[in-house]
């Protein structure tokens, strides 16, 4: 079949990976893709929220199926869009609508549903502009650190971790008053803040059925030793060792059967990736926050140890089958390295030339903030590339991704060097 992948980032080059190793694939389109997605499938420079040209796309390239990569388009409606077309009819689409997609759109809306539903989370009340003040009072009855999350999409940095209370009054008023987050701050949730060890657990479902993929675990922050500011990511390792057993049994009966239940009985149709971002609290379970796509750069652990057929798991996706479809797992660890752009995640320059992308079969590169300039890949972004190394062993398979970074270079290029430590730690 002909596949159209919507976006440009590591995530969306990992995805397409995958797919063009299958042998349902026939010809593979990435709307707008990166250098990385050139080498694998043809790229068409549409925007990813032009739903009319996307539409007009796939009718005229008979276009089979379609897997949204960033959540703007879905949260935006592009399902929903696409399924009005009355010439898209039988279009298989990976992703859910955009009333499902609000459990990622809006934080209050899903905040409401986990309460709503049972699902273990921490406690949290919504302010906007006009309660502002009722906000300070709730501040100055909460206990410190405290967490303040912008209600609407930020690109991953709406988050604040507040130690005083001081910094939590300069963070809701920025928000709420100054636009720091522009509309997707204008309401703001202070929510309590949970104390242990974070992981993503990720669910692909048919709406009726699911798969659980492999967990994995990110690093969030700029600086060695989680320190400094957020960024979208600059690394991840699966499996989470102190994730297993009991803990995974725990989310699947907790978070993932509720949360399912939930979408059924409020009659959300979704048909797609459900990414459970939770704190582990002394062995139990609390959901941070819901995505309804795959992580960047979670994605580029997860995807290589799926060995199953990933256009195969789409299909029975989308024609609600997924229940009688097989996945498997590789056992071994996976571990990415992102190297991103001098002064990310503040501000950055684009354009510096990378050197060193062809590497050898013990690492793979996927490709996020890169594009073509004449014979050159250059930088077109702040988190530029992902390297994954993969082993039976968590410390070789970290070895084969820093060796594969460290070949890579452009000038002013940045990556943090204790990636899975953390992990090594504990083990």
């Amino acid at each position: 079949m002909n596949i159209l992948m919507i976006g440009s980032g590591g995530r969306e080059h990992a995805l397409t990976w995958k797919l063009t190793q299958s042998d349902l694939c026939d010809e593979m389109f990435v709307i707008p893709g990166n250098a990385g997605t050139a080498t694998i499938a043809k790229n068409v420079d549409i925007n990813i929220n032009d739903f009319d040209a996307i539409a007009d796309f796939i009718a005229e390239n008979n276009i089979n199926m379609v897997v949204v990569g960033p959540e703007d388009p879905l949260v935006n409606g592009i399902r929903d869009f696409l399924e009005s077309r009355s010439d898209l009819d039988g279009l298989r689409i990976i992703g859910p609508g955009k009333e499902g997609a609000q459990l990622e759109g809006s934080k209050d809306f899903s905040k409401a549903f986990m309460l709503r539903n049972g699902i273990p989370t921490a406690a949290a009340k919504t302010f906007d502009a006009e309660s502002f003040d009722e906000g300070l009072e709730y501040l100055r009855s909460q206990d410190l650190p405290i967490v303040l999350k912008a209600d609407g999409l930020a690109a991953g940095k709406g988050v604040i971790i507040a130690q005083t209370f001081e910094e939590a009054e300069e963070a809701l008023r920025a928000m709420l008053l100054e636009g720091k987050f522009s509309k997707a701050g204008s309401r703001v949730l202070i929510e309590q803040h949970l104390s242990g060890i974070e992981l993503s657990v990720f669910v692909l479902t048919d709406g009726k059925s699911y798969k659980i993929l492999p967990e994995a675990k990110d690093y969030k922050r700029i600086g060695e030793q989680d320190t400094g500011p957020n960024t979208g990511g600059m690394g991840a390792v699966s499996p989470v060792p102190f994730a297993k057993g009991d803990f995974l049994e725990k989310v699947e009966e907790k978070v993932v059967k509720p949360t399912l239940a939930g979408l059924i009985k409020d009659d959300i149709p979704f048909q797609g990736f459900l990414f459970i971002g939770l704190m582990n609290v002394d062995g139990e379970p609390y959901v941070i926050e819901y995505n309804v796509r795959m992580g960047d750069p979670e994605t580029q652990v997860v995807i290589p140890r799926i060995k199953s057929d990933l256009v195969a798991l789409f299909d029975a996706t989308s024609s609600q089958s997924l229940g009688t479809a097989e996945l498997v797992l590789d056992d071994r660890f996976a571990c990415t390295v992102v190297g991103v752009a001098g002064g990310y995640p503040g501000s950055y320059t684009k354009g510096k030339v990378i050197e060193g992308l062809e590497l050898d079969q013990n690492a793979t590169v996927f490709q996020a903030g890169t594009k073509l300039d004449g014979q050159n890949t250059v930088t077109n972004g702040g988190r530029v590339i992902a390297v994954t190394g993969m082993d039976n062993d968590l410390e070789a398979a970290l070895e084969k991704a820093y060796k594969g970074i460290s070949g890579i270079h452009w000038e002013e290029m940045n990556y943090r060097k204790d990636i899975g430590q953390d992990i090594l730690a504990l083990m």
